[in-house]
């Protein structure tokens, strides 16, 4: 008997373990299918189509996710994560409640964060409480359960661990409207489907989510917005901030050294930092005296700041209230700005969506740099700026990748690089990323590879050029420190293979987010490449024209550790980008679940005068 059962026993561990070992070990994003689902109208035909229609299309994605999850180990839980909580909308959008709690439950137990972890879920769960507390799934008295079962649940979490999260939910639930989707459909998917006549599967997994939010998450958003703002009324206490006891302000007192610093961002708005700008004596074209510039083609280029036409010049001081007032939303501050969005947002037409979001992005595109650049200058008289400038795509439908265009980046790429070292650069800050995913939706949206499989090998021959060239670059410039951002992506930069984040040289430290009082960021990215975390959570500083507006995401958190090195270096200039990379890892504090290793500039300053 004992022999039998032992027999059992063995054939059901070969068993499970034959099972285990023909499934494809997800190693990063380039390993996962690719999935595409024909569309014979317009993509907003098919997210208003009647639910028979609709759910012809969903049971196709369904029986993909599904596949996925089943035959591929996938370690990465972000992705897991992205893959649970469209089955979970895809069974909500059926009626499966039961199922839905059930991947609601594998969701939470897959998120990473505190905070997340604990608000995982937990207005669905209210939701399917309501129903089955009244019967119904709509009128008022499911409203009124609802309401009462999400406050009851909220109320209930601890708001030093979950605030951010609730004012941010606040925010987006206030601009919620089905116009707004149905335009971000016009603006990010329809181009692609008018193209291609289907769907790949990011622009189906999407498809489903905004389904989910105008059937079921919309009719639910008065009574949503009136239990956060409760919450957010009843708990909105400051945290704590820790950065202003570990801030480090130089003088002249301190003899320090200049230390060159260049923003290579998006362009900065040099006349704002007198007396702290980088000057060539001798500049060779295309260069100029304060730094260099390519423009959207990756040809060279001249200005330090992207030039506005008269029209967006006209533009710019509304856009950048609109800027203030997503900035004020997010900390639930009503100010006359965050009202006036507000306002916007409720009578944006779905046609008017698209142009609103491409003005949005080209006026945080021109913003970006400057805010960037005085993040990276505050209290150090030595800094001497350079502005390296990138022209970043805005359009809902960007450049069309070719050979010639990835060429010329490469060739951008390597000029950069070389005029840091011909100009004695000491840090670098890079507040960019990308992967081979971007160039995945480029290929989609200009219609370019016949199917998904082609876009993916076009996408990972562009990216590797990208990524070979930047590599071999930072690598060839051991005298100069990169630090960069970690990414606004929640999720792991190296399974997503995103440059520079990604990359992993002696002269590159990657940051990460954190908020006032050293708490991860909803936001953040993560990974091995991680080393420490700063300030990037509602960050104060200056756009271009000098007005001064709060961001957030890890391109703030990268200057405040750019501060900090070019600190170092005007201190002590023969220290080389390992010696300062070892001073701020070493003062770092670590959170207590080691995720989180928070700069501490007094102590970095304190290590380098040991």
């Amino acid at each position: 008997m004992t022999l039998r059962r032992a027999a059992v026993l063995a054939a059901l561990m070969l068993s499970a373990a034959t099972v285990v070992a023909q499934k494809k070990v997800v190693k990063s994003q380039d390993d996962l299918p690719r999935f595409s689902y024909p569309v014979s109208g317009t993509a907003t035909e098919l997210l208003q189509s009647d639910d028979a229609t609709f759910n012809v299309f969903a049971a196709k994605v369904k029986a993909d996710v599904d596949s996925v999850l089943a035959n591929y180990e996938i370690e990465d839980h972000a992705t897991l994560r992205s893959l649970l909580e469209t089955r979970n909308a895809l069974q909500l959008l059926a009626g499966d409640e039961k199922g839905a709690l059930e991947t609601l439950a594998q969701v939470r137990d897959l998120e990473d964060k505190p905070d997340a972890k604990l608000l995982a879920g937990v207005r669905t769960r209210a939701m399917i409480q309501a129903h089955a507390d009244t019967g119904k799934t709509s009128g008022p008295d499911f409203l009124q359960a609802y309401g009462k079962d999400y406050y009851t649940a909220l109320s209930a979490l601890p708001w030093a661990v979950v605030g951010n999260r609730v004012k941010e939910a606040k925010s987006s639930a206030q601009l919620a409207s089905e116009q707004l989707y149905l335009g971000s459909v016009q603006a990010g998917i329809e181009p692609a489907v008018a193209k291609t006549h289907a769907l790949s599967s990011d622009l189906a997994w999407g498809l489903i989510n905004l389904r989910y939010a105008i059937k079921v998450v919309l009719p639910l958003k008065d009574v949503t917005v009136a239990v956060l703002t409760r919450d957010v009324a009843a708990n909105n206490v400051p945290k704590p901030d820790i950065w202003e006891s570990r801030e480090v302000t130089l003088t002249a007192a301190d003899k320090l050294t200049p230390v060159n610093v260049a923003i290579w961002d998006s362009g900065s708005d040099l006349a704002l930092f007198p007396g702290r700008v980088y000057t060539d004596p001798h500049p060779k074209a295309p260069a100029e005296a304060h730094g260099l510039a390519f423009d959207l083609k990756a040809f060279p280029t001249t200005g330090y700041l992207l030039p506005l036409d008269a029209a967006q010049a006209k533009e710019y001081p509304g856009m950048r209230d609109e800027l203030k007032g997503l900035s004020d939303m997010e900390l639930s501050i009503d100010s006359p700005e965050a009202t006036a969005l507000k306002q916007k947002f409720a009578s944006l037409k779905a046609a008017e969506v698209p142009a609103f979001i491409e003005s949005l992005e080209f006026y945080s595109i021109y913003s970006h740099g400057t805010h960037v650049a005085g993040i990276a200058s505050r209290g150090n008289p030595a800094i001497r700026l350079a502005a390296a400038r990138i022209t970043f795509d805005w359009h809902n439908v960007p450049l069309a990748p070719t050979d010639e265009l990835v060429a010329r980046s490469a060739v951008a790429t390597k000029a950069y690089v070389a005029w840091f070292k011909a100009h004695g650069i000491r840090v670098v800050n890079m507040s960019w990323g990308g992967g081979p995913h971007d160039y995945e939706v480029a290929l989609e949206k200009n219609g370019l590879g016949k199917d998904p499989a082609e876009r993916k090998a076009l996408a990972q021959k562009f990216f590797k050029v990208d990524h070979d060239t930047l590599y071999e670059a930072i690598k060839s410039a051991p005298e100069v420190l990169f630090i960069c951002a970690a990414g606004n992506a929640d999720s792991n930069s190296t399974f997503n293979e995103m440059i520079p984040s990604g990359l992993k040289l002696p002269n590159l430290l990657t940051v990460g987010a954190v908020d006032q009082a050293g708490d991860e960021a909803s936001f953040t990215s993560y990974g091995d490449t991680v080393l420490v975390d700063a300030d990037g959570y509602q960050v104060e500083s200056v756009l271009p024209g000098g007005a001064k507006v709060r961001f957030s995401g890890t391109s703030m958190a990268s200057p405040n550790t750019v501060n900090l090195a070019a600190k170092l270096l005007a201190l002590d200039p023969k220290l080389t980008p390992e010696q300062v990379i070892h001073l701020i890892v070493a003062g770092a504090t670590a959170s207590e679940d080691g995720r989180r290793h928070n700069i501490n500039p007094k102590a970095s300053v304190a290590l380098l005068k040991k």
